[in-house]
């Protein structure tokens, strides 16, 4: 390491636009003492001896944080998902004079006797108002509880919002008074957490379209955008931001927006970032901005008509970023043909003690018997655990139809991969050793991650198309992030552009199958 930094320094020379950034060796305890008094975010230490990966997370580089405590007023909780009981996340302020001011919740540092505990005493303080003045906006549902218990938290510091970052529950403070906890503690780590950071910031390209202000007003495409809360952690391990999303999407606009023109979107909302579950969001209802497309969709098992939002622009695909739409999920046809899907998709889609090369196996044997059809596909990493293969329909044959072919398809690969494959939908039913080769994607209003989507997952993944001699043993889905597909694009193009071509012959292909 020591070696590169000293060539790094030497070619660098008096760079303007890249700054060489020093090392202390040996003494790290006593810089991390520095660093904690001057209340700057913590250090990042890295193994003398060690190799450079590219693309690679390594544990060879340690994050190592200056997590603070300090104490907040439970104000209220949400609702408990999935096998969690008692509830889901502590709903925290501090007082500003006599009003209480939100900083946000957390659900994180509790056991199954804490979550207990900590209900049990918010039980007889229930009430039906919120204790905020201001409305406080919470994905879940919350009760509110009057302001009379105080929790000690970790956490890494306060937003410029007065937002806590990376929460997490240590216990009860009874030994505090509510009325106590105030703004004024955290003013001090505030203030100088917003030098440090105006400093850094200062430094970058001036023309960048996504300034690090945590709030920038844009006009794109001649909308006006409100963008908002630029500076949330959304990626808590990498430390990538909201902001970092929207400016991905801002670069990627031109490659992505081609497999979302028309199609009517399910958009995955992590408003929090990825730490929480998010929810997916189908019915615009009456918050978009009336300059985003919308369409119209009887849903037949809910017996309703659904306003989904369509994304022909950059400004609504900004728009829906801004809201924490991680992930673009649209239909596999377009409005202008809805019951004639554009392309057929096999989703390779892993159990827990499946290996990756069981599904790059299963994705070429899904190539094979495509190409003894004769039918083109096209391969793609799923930005999670699995592979897409796609085939071009051309918008030629009904849903029915498609599904019916996805189904033949999908038999001959699990005939051919019988010890790890599998047709059975259900999770329970197939283990947990076995690929599920879907073909059901297929049914209308089924939807998966667009090309180019970003996916909720650590490393910030993206779905990202594939040359079929990258199939090989050695790929993997976390090589592709938002940091490394602008690169990639430059040098390979966009290789799933004939996704959304002419379409196969589906006889002709039947008719090779034999079947």
């Amino acid at each position: 390491m020591t070696e590169r930094k000293k060539m790094l320094k030497k070619l660098l020379g008096n760079n303007e636009s890249i700054k060489y950034c020093d090392h202390i060796e040996d003494t790290g305890k006593a810089f991390y003492t520095k660093v904690v008094a001057a209340n700057m975010e913590g250090i990042m230490a890295k193994k003398k001896e060690s190799m450079y990966h590219e693309n690679v997370r390594t544990k060879e580089w340690l994050k190592i944080k200056n997590v603070q405590t300090h104490e907040a007023v439970i104000a209220g909780y949400t609702s408990p998902r999935g096998s969690r009981e008692h509830f889901g996340a502590l709903i925290l302020g501090k007082y500003v004079g006599n009003s209480l001011q939100y900083i946000g919740h957390t659900g994180t540092g509790f056991n199954a006797q804490s979550l207990k505990d900590v209900w049990t005493l918010m039980q007889p303080l229930v009430i039906k108002a919120s204790p905020f003045h201001e409305r406080i906006k919470v994905n879940a549902p919350v009760t509110w509880v009057s302001p009379k218990l105080v929790a000690e938290l970790n956490y890494t510091e306060m937003t410029f919002e007065n937002m806590m970052r990376h929460p997490v529950f240590i216990r009860l403070r009874p030994d505090q008074d509510p009325k106590d906890i105030t703004m004024n503690q955290d003013k001090k780590v505030a203030t100088n957490r917003t030098k440090k950071i105006k400093v850094k910031e200062e430094k970058k390209d001036d023309t960048e379209k996504l300034k690090p202000a945590n709030k920038q007003t844009l006009l794109v495409d001649k909308r006006k955008l409100e963008l908002t809360n630029l500076q949330k952690i959304f990626w808590p391990k990498e430390g990538y931001t909201k902001g970092d999303l929207i400016k991905y999407y801002d670069g990627i606009a031109n490659y992505i927006l081609p497999y979302l023109k028309n199609r009517p979107l399910s958009l995955k909302r992590n408003p929090n970032g990825i730490q929480e579950e998010g929810f997916y969001h189908k019915d615009a209802g009456g918050n978009a901005p009336s300059w985003v497309k919308k369409v119209e969709i009887h849903s037949d098992s809910g017996d309703k008509t659904i306003h989904y939002i369509v994304c022909n622009d950059k400004a609504t695909l900004l728009y829906l970023a801004n809201l924490g739409c991680i992930e673009m999920n649209p239909w596999n046809s377009a409005t202008t043909k809805l019951k004639n899907p554009s392309y057929l998709v096999i989703d390779i889609d892993p159990s827990e003690k499946n290996t990756f090369n069981q599904v790059i196996e299963t994705a070429l044997m899904t190539k094979q018997i495509l190409d003894k059809a004769g039918a083109a596909c096209y391969c793609k990493t799923s930005g999670a655990t699995g592979l897409h293969v796609y085939v071009p329909m051309g918008n030629k044959y009904d849903y029915e139809t498609v599904k019916n072919f996805a189904h033949i398809i999908a038999s001959m690969v699990q005939e051919q991969l019988p010890e790890f494959t599998t047709l059975e939908r259900n999770l329970a039913k197939r283990g947990n050793k076995r690929i599920y080769v879907d073909f059901l994607q297929n049914r209308t209003g089924q939807t998966l991650a667009s090309a180019y989507s970003v996916r909720p997952k650590e490393g910030a993944t993206v779905s990202t198309p594939l040359e079929w001699e990258e199939v090989k043993k050695g790929l993997h889905p976390s090589n592709f992030n938002i940091h490394n597909i602008m690169k990639r694009l430059e040098n390979k193009g966009d290789l799933f552009k004939d996704v959304l071509g002419k379409g196969i012959d589906l006889k002709k292909c039947l008719a090779k199958l034999g079947a």
